[in-house]
Order: C-alpha cells, then structure tokens, then sequence
C-alpha cells in the first residue's frame, strides 16, 4: 500500500496577527496563534494517541510530546550553535508550515522481520530570524517520533562548526521515573553493566537511554541514521532535562560540516509496555532505504571460530606454542562447522602483529601477512571444499589512518579468496583513537565522534564493493544504517560473551535482560551465546557464565542477530549433543518477530517465524523466555501459530532444581503437540530460560 498526501501554508505576519486557527489535513496539523506573533504546531500520530506541539512562543523553538494526552516530554528546547553565526533557535520564528501522510511497506533483505509497514504523518516547519533560516522536521508513527534539523544553502553560509546542540529531552517526574543506563565518554565506551536508577541520578548516558514513566509508560531516547555527525549522548542539566550532549573532534568542535546539512533523526520510542518498544521499527522506518542495489551476497546464517579459547587463555592471538591460528586448527573447526550445518568459522590471530604490546600500538599490524604457520589461500580452499566460508578478521587497536592505508589491499586479498564476511575491531580506550591529520600530527578522537562515525561507514562502503559484509566489534552505537547499507550485518556495542571469562565482575544475571531493552533497540548485536562450559574455573569462580545452559539457548531467540556464534569450544557441545541440537536448528533470519512478554531488567519473551522462500505460513516458530536472578512462571499463550495448523514443540527448559549458581546444567528436553489454541507454562531457574521450536507437522 501507497499513500501520500502534501499540504504546504506560507505563513506572512497578517497571517499571525490575524489569530486564525487552521486545521490541516483531518486532524493532523493544527496551528493556532498564540500571541501577536507567537504560534504552535501540532502533529499527531496516526492512530491519533501520540501529539507533538511544536512552539515559537518562547523566543524560540520548543517542543512537548502526549500519549493518550499524557504529557511524556515536558517543553523542551530545540537549536543549534554555530561557531561563527552563534545560535540557530533562539530568535527564529515559524514562518511555514509543509505536511505529509505517509503509509507503505517495504521489505528487508534480512531481519528481525520481512515486512516492515511505514506509517507516519510529518511536519516540516521553516524558523526564520530574517538573515538566516533552518528546518525541524517531525514524524510521528505510532510507536513514537523522530525529529531533525536542516540547514540549506543560503547567503554567506558556508563552512559552519558546530559546537553545542540545544535539544533537550524534559522527562517528567525525574525523580520518579526508572531508567536503565550506561555512561557515556568513558574509557571502556559502551561496554559497562547496566544501572537502573531514577532519571534525576543520572549524568551523561549513552543512548538508547529507556526509562519507565511513573504512570507505567515505557520510553527510550535513541536517534536514526547517524551519518557525518557526532554521536548524541545525553547529559543531565536541571533534573529530569536531559540535553544532546553531541562527542567531539579532537579540537573541541563537535560537527564540521557545510550548509545543506541534515542532522540525524532524534527519536523517542513510546509504548504502553515494555514489550511495545520490542515491536518498534520506528529506527529503520528513519533510515533511507538500500544504496547498495541487488544484496542477495549478503548472508545470514551461524558461524564457530577460533575465539573463545584466547579468552580462556587455551590459545593465544599471537604466534607461539600456544597459537590458535594456525592451519591445522582452523581446519579442525572448519570440519565441525561443516558436520553440524554451520556456515562459517571466524579466525582471529592469523595475521602479523599480535606479538607484543598490540593492544597499545596497532601500528604493528599487518592486514595482508599472514603468520608462518597459517596458509590462508590452503584454508581458504579447505572451505570451499567443505561447503563452508573463512570468516576474516581485522583488529585495528584504534589505529585507524594505518589502517585505512592498507584496506583496499586486504579487501582485494579477501575477495580473492571468497571471504565474504569480515569482523573489524577496535580495541582502544575511550577517546584513543589514533589518527594521523593531514600534517602528519597524530590526533585521538572517540570512537563515538563525527571522524569515527565516518571512518566506519567508509570500511562498510569500501567492503560493499567486493561484496563483503562487515560486523564491527569497538563500533559506533547502531541507528538503523543496516537499512541503507546492508551489508553493514552485525555489530557489537554493549558488554558481550568474553566478560564472562575474564571481566570482574563478569555479567550479571540482569544483564542480558536488559540488553534486550535497552541496546537491542539499537539494532543486531553479535553477543556470541551458546557457551555450554558454564563454569571452566568452577561454579565457585568469579569469572563464569551467570546462566543456566537453558538460557544460553534462549539467547539465540532474544538477542537479534543475523549472524549468530556458537562460542563455545566444540569439545564442549560433544558433552551436550542433546541441547547442541538446538543451536543447530535454529535460524539467524525471520519472517515476524513477536515480543510476547517482558519488562525491563527482569524478563523477556520472544516469538520469532522463520524466513524460509516457501509458503510462510507453513514456516516453522521458535520461542526463547529468559529471566533474571529471579526464578519465574510465565503463561504464554500461542496464538501467534498460525490456525488450523498442528505443531510439535520441542521443549529445552530448566529442570526442576536447577539454578545458575549451583546447578546450572540441569536441564529437560521434551516434546508436546500444540496449536495457535494453545497455553505454555513456562518454569524459568534462577538467571534460566527456556528455548523452543515448534516444528510444523504435516497434515
């Protein structure tokens, strides 16, 4: 379906002073004057239950948000500072007005779902102080709204700095609201535990930043398609008036651009519950759509690598004894990833520069050079042969302008040798970034500012033209370019797997229930799930998986992906082949995705149909409930089975006395007929989980 409708009113000061009130477009758009000079603007989603009003009356731009005539966003202040022209709100006045309605679908290569349906209704004002003028465009959806700015060409604007963001996002009753954060500019970027606090407690946070109004309403702050511009971050002035707090260059500046800019989409994701911001597409549905044309080369699917064992401290990255990159270990994985059906398997270490301090000096790498002891172009064949694809890596430490020098020639070597996915890293503290300028002076930048923001998207380009896709680990926060460049597959961004081998404190049982709530609004998050050896130092040990087995097969369900790791040593899935046939069944692509249950930190439950080219509804369902520390019983109804149809549910829960701590492989595998009529109990362990598929049966 297809619907556009466009209103444009030139507003001129007999307009204004007039006082007319107009209705725009059924209900859409209302303007009414508010003083002599003064106007507001509204904008309704459109079911009609989320409002926005935009207001010159301050002097300025100000904004405020309704749900179900709630206010959820209290007045808040919009504009940009420029280093030369100072500030572009306050003094600007409305002075036209341009709508839209908007209704399609469009369809993702890949994804949480197939189908995505794009219903918004926009406003497009012009502000204006008589020399300069800027645009603030609104979309409303239902599951929330996006808005921007726009600076277009004009007299005497050229090269413009800028060097605050005015946005402001006032949340009400701060000191009542729940919210669940990590800081933001810190050393280990966005890889910390979770804190939940009132919003009045906070101080600078990364986004997505979700909290829960004391009226129950959920909410979560991100922003869309963040090309060529800093990273927002939120800092708290006055309580509960949270400000765009943009990372900047090394100079202090935070964006250097030129007039015709856009800046990226601000979004708030609204929902009655918690499970509502699960089932937003609200980030995509700000992104442009494909730029890169046919993408059938880019391939979902599941991978093993040699990985976990550098973390275990089995292997090491670098050559010695002890090397777990070498020719003869990684065809060793390459034979299991080919007999239990999966489809690629990472190899990280193989290169020249992990000897020594790489960490500190990622000058030392090279991206063509192999170690002695692995044959790239013999692995590669092994692969093929195999029906299986070398994974590459590249891990930079922050040593990004080294890099750039030598990526068309490893990309090139790649290709060469059918690599067809390539995990980036870049391992470097917080605002160490290292850079080379055009004087040959080294720079640091963060790995969340508008140079990095480009350094990124200029290695998911360059891999698109050799059909190459990227999953970048250290990355920027994900804001929905997977859309525009889906070759862009997965990436990281939060506290993964390999803390919990080595991180003190590893992750807590809370944490991916938040994850889920929180960063996985963002977009993919390559977690690595699947460890079955819990506890490789002892249950007693501080560095363990915090889960029961069941939960890490729950994982593969709850935390999107289109590529997904069995992370585990293959030694440890021969203890288990049972429950291992769970991750082997399980598919990394879907039809629909359907959040059931949840609430944030504590629970979540996931549906997921998978995306297979025959008739979906005769596709097959898979559902993964995970909890925190708590044990829990959840009825799940199962009416998202489609009707008249007969299933048997193969069941992977927690046994009856299993908890992490103690007991975490306690476990039952079990099967049960069922349809769409149907009622689950789920019985979750402490930190447990419970992992189903339903296999359609024939008729």
């Amino acid at each position: 379906m297809n619907k556009n409708n466009k209103t444009v009113i030139a507003q001129d000061k007999s307009y204004a002073l007039a006082g007319i009130y107009a209705l725009v477009i059924a209900g859409i758009t209302a303007i009414t004057s508010t003083s002599a000079t003064a106007q507001t603007v509204s904008l309704a989603s459109p079911d009609k239950q989320i409002m926005i009003e935009l207001s010159d009356d301050n002097q300025g731009p100000e904004y405020r948000v309704k749900f179900h005539g709630q206010v959820v966003i209290n007045d808040s202040k919009l504009g940009l500072v420029f280093q030369s022209i100072g500030e572009f709100g306050q003094g600007f006045n409305i002075e036209t007005i341009e709508q839209t309605s908007h209704d399609e679908r469009w369809q993702q290569p890949w994804g949480e779902r197939e189908w995505i349906r794009d219903h918004h209704n926009r406003l497009k004002v012009k502000l204006s102080n008589a020399k300069y003028h800027f645009y603030l465009e609104f979309k409303a959806f239902d599951d929330g709204i996006g808005f921007r700015y726009s600076v277009p060409k004009q007299a005497d604007l050229n090269t413009l700095n800028i060097i605050n963001e005015l946005t402001e996002f006032s949340i009400p009753d701060a000191d009542k609201t729940l919210s669940w954060w990590v800081p933001a500019r810190g050393w280990n970027r966005y890889e910390y535990l979770y804190t939940q606090s009132p919003v009045q407690d906070i101080d600078r946070v990364h986004t997505p930043y979700t909290f829960k109004l004391n009226s129950g309403v959920h909410m979560s702050i991100h922003e869309a398609a963040l090309t060529d511009y800093a990273a927002m971050t939120l800092d708290q002035r006055r309580g509960g008036i949270l400000r765009a707090d943009l990372t900047p260059w090394s100079d202090g500046i935070k964006v250097k651009t030129h007039a015709g800019f856009s800046s990226p989409w601000r979004t708030i994701q609204i929902a009655n519950q918690a499970t509502g911001l699960l089932n937003s597409d609200l980030i995509l549905n700000l992104n442009e759509p494909n730029k890169l044309g046919d993408v059938s080369w880019v391939a979902p699917g599941k991978y093993v690598g040699i990985w976990w064992g550098m973390h275990l401290n089995e292997n090491t990255w670098g050559s010695g004894d002890k090397h777990g990159a070498t020719t003869s270990e990684t065809k060793r994985y390459m034979d299991f990833a080919a007999d239990n059906g999966f489809d690629g398997v990472l190899v990280e270490g193989w290169n020249i520069g992990w000897d020594g301090s790489w960490f500190h000096n990622g000058d030392v790498f090279s991206f063509t050079q192999a170690y002695a002891d692995f044959d790239l172009a013999a692995v590669s064949q092994y692969a093929i042969d195999k029906g299986v694809r070398l994974i590459g890596h590249h891990e930079t430490s922050g040593s990004v302008t080294h890099y750039r020098k030598q990526m068309s020639d490893a990309y090139d070597m790649y290709q060469k040798y059918g690599v067809t996915q390539i995990k980036t890293g870049y391992v470097a503290d917080g605002g160490d970034i290292k850079r080379i300028d055009d004087q040959g002076v080294i720079r640091h930048e963060w790995h969340d500012g508008q140079f990095m923001v480009n350094e990124y998207l200029h290695s998911v380009k360059e891999a698109a033209k050799r059909h190459i896709s990227i999953n970048t680990h250290e990355p920027i926060k994900d804001t929905g370019l997977r859309r525009t460049y889906p070759n862009w597959i997965s990436r990281e961004g939060a506290r993964g797997q390999e803390f919990n081998a080595w991180g003190t404190p590893p992750n807590n049982p809370a944490h991916t229930t938040t994850l889920a709530y929180t960063r996985m609004l963002a977009g993919p998050m390559d977690f690595t799930p699947g460890i079955f050896d819990l506890a490789p130092e002892g249950l007693d040990a501080v560095n363990r998986v915090q889960t029961t087995l069941t939960k890490q097969l729950a994982l593969y369900v709850v935390l999107y992906s289109p590529i997904q790791m069995a992370a585990d040593l293959p030694r440890n899935y021969d203890k288990h082949p049972d429950a291992f046939k769970f991750i082997r069944d399980v598919p990394t692509d879907w039809h629909k995705s359907i959040a059931l249950k949840g609430e944030v930190g504590e629970f979540v439950v996931f549906a997921r149909q998978e995306r297979v080219d025959t008739k979906q509804g005769d596709a097959d369902w898979f559902l993964g409930a995970i909890t925190d520390d708590k044990a829990r019983q959840l009825d799940v109804r199962l009416d998202f089975l489609q009707q008249g149809k007969h299933y048997q549910a193969q069941i992977y829960r927690d046994g009856d006395k299993a908890n992490w701590q103690h007991n975490p492989y306690d476990y039952v595998i079990e099967t049960k007929n069922v349809t769409s009529e149907d009622k689950l109990t789920l019985n979750l362990a402490s930190s447990g989980g419970t992992a189903i598929r339903f296999k359609l049966l024939p008729q």
